[in-house]
């Protein structure tokens, strides 16, 4: 059992606008500029780590600073070229397009209209749509490249049963790149202004789908509560894919105005929380309420100076991803669940969605740099009372600690413990390397098959991208004897003399959990693959359901 309680905190929340009047007396601002503080995540000392030259394990760091300070850090046993060589077990290659939409992670989703299944994939600027009714003859339907300013925001998109229509709703954040912070938040005053000052959409916009190729807007809303229809906003914005399942409420992680900014991560300003929005009228959408973790606001810095990562300058300090719902709120569901990037796992009380209570919470380890609390898989809950969380790497080279995925018992929701985590994965005996450290680019998890994917998730099997280990396939039935089953790994592809062309090989997959397919999207292209230890695959939309 690892389990570690949060000492000295307390959930906040927030109904409908926050309250600044308490909150920012009196406000006390977060330095982004000075000496170094207490407890700075510093290069490690390089005896410190390395690959064992007895065992060809890779001994991780135990901390290093952020992604942008580090580049390459070969190590000896490390590669000296990009490995073109594929790997593979218990796993069947059923197609291989040279599609590249992002070298890196991408988006990707599915609609089942007309009979046909179509997989939107995209990355802001760039979106393409297939239609995958045949996997194994996609064809591309759309492709469009966005400019101005403009992009495909991260989507989610439900089929609402009470109006009959497809919703889509995105989200836009201020781009990240305003001002050319570069890493160097607390040197930067300048690009930091600029950023909350920018006259960029801060929000989500909520649109109805006539096709999959045709979309109209028919609402938007700011996610800064307190001025949501101003020229000038404040905030995040939303980040990454809004939870939306068709029904009354829609869940966002956002920075909801300008006092939301106690993250240590040197290249984002803002400490995302969680917010609840009415779409029950998609058309009139409204801020339900606001959750976060005392101590990321602006005036709460007893909170801030009692967080473990406070001062490194490398954690994420709030969400990644929205609060994700097993069950939805308006079909008897009352549990949210959410990790906060380095500030732990937390279980929330949703029946009352206007006041979120969280009812239990448990800390992941310290672990920088990387992000170290991402996203969660809430797919089991219902069936085995268990959560999968996991942070990711940033650092090349295994220039970090290796990032787990713990499986998270919240059978008493008041008392959830991590029990377990997964194996950690290892090359095959034919690898010309005894350990995924020496292959170059990033090791470690990304994200799982989003919540949103189609069917039900396999009660005993959990499926992640691995960047330079590809694909790999967990067998949870025991989760504290899990195993690797099955992986699929790629070549590693472009020019080593350009870490931003092969540094994330496999960052994003899609489950179909209904036909057993798993889509990889990697730098050498998208891959459709099959399993034994999925089952047998469905290459047609016969008896699925809703077609």
């Amino acid at each position: 059992m690892i389990t570690m309680t949060q000492r000295g905190r307390k959930a906040a929340t927030n109904p409908g606008t926050p309250l600044l009047a308490s909150l920012l007396a009196p406000v006390l601002a977060l330095t982004l500029a000075g000496t170094a503080l207490a407890g700075e995540a510093q290069h490690p000392d390089p005896a410190s780590y390395g690959l064992d030259p007895e065992t060809g394990v890779f001994k991780h760091p135990a901390e290093a600073p952020y992604w942008a300070y580090s580049g390459p850090r070969p190590f000896d046993g490390s590669l000296e070229e990009l490995e073109d060589a594929t790997y593979i077990k218990n796993m069947t290659v059923e197609g291989h397009w040279p599609i590249v939409v992002k070298p890196g992670h991408s988006w990707q989703h599915t609609v089942d209209m007309d009979g046909h299944r179509y997989m939107i994939h995209y990355y802001r600027h760039i979106l393409k749509i297939y239609d995958i009714t045949n996997p194994k003859e996609m064809e591309i339907v759309l492709e469009k490249t966005y400019e101005d300013g403009n992009w495909f925001g991260a989507a989610a998109i439900a089929y609402n049963e009470k109006l009959e229509k497809w919703i889509m709703i995105q989200s836009f954040e201020v781009p990240r790149s305003i001002g050319g912070l570069k890493g160097k938040k607390y040197d930067a005053p300048e690009a930091v202004k600029a950023i909350k000052e920018a006259e960029a959409f801060r929000g989500v916009r909520i649109y109805e789908m006539d096709s999959i190729t045709e979309w109209r807007q028919i609402a938007e809303i700011s996610t800064n509560t307190l001025n949501p229809h101003g020229k000038r906003q404040e905030g995040s914005g939303a980040l990454d894919v809004p939870n939306y399942d068709g029904g009354k409420y829609a869940f966002v992680a956002a920075a909801p105005d300008n006092t939301f900014t106690n993250i240590e991560y040197p290249n984002y300003i803002y400490s995302p929380a969680q917010m609840i929005l009415d779409v029950e009228d998609p058309y009139n959408p409204k801020w339900v309420s606001t959750w976060w973790v005392p101590g990321q606001r602006l005036g709460e810095e007893e909170y801030y100076k009692e967080w473990r990562q406070y001062g490194n300058r490398v954690s994420w300090t709030g969400a990644r991803l929205p609060i994700s719902t097993p069950v939805p709120l308006d079909e008897g569901g009352r549990y949210g669940y959410t990790v906060m990037g380095g500030l732990g796992f937390h279980v929330l009380d949703l029946q009352d969605p206007a006041n979120p209570k969280a009812v239990g919470s448990v800390d992941l380890p310290v672990n920088v740099g990387g992000v170290e609390g991402d996203n969660i898989d809430v797919t089991r809950v219902q069936s085995r009372g268990i959560v999968l969380a996991n942070g990711y790497p940033m650092n090349e080279d295994c220039y970090e600690p290796y990032k787990d995925i713990f499986v998270i018992d919240v059978k008493t929701p008041e008392a959830p413990e991590i029990i377990s985590v997964l194996p950690r994965p290892t090359p095959p005996a034919e690898a010309p390397y005894t350990d995924f450290c020496q292959r170059r680019g990033k090791f470690g998890p990304k994200r799982p098959s989003p919540f949103f994917a189609p069917g039900q998730a396999d009660d005993n099997l959990a499926i992640y991208p691995f960047n330079n280990a590809g694909v790999q396939v967990f067998d949870i039935s025991d989760p504290k004897n899990a195993e690797i089953v099955a992986y699929f790994t790629p070549p590693m592809t472009d020019d080593l003399d350009d870490p931003r062309s092969y540094i994330t090989p496999v960052e994003s997959i899609f489950v179909e959990w209904d036909r057993n397919l798993i889509w990889a999207m990697a730098n050498s292209g998208m891959y459709l693959l099959t399993s034994d230890a999925l089952g047998t695959p469905q290459f047609d939309l016969a008896g699925i359901a809703g077609n």
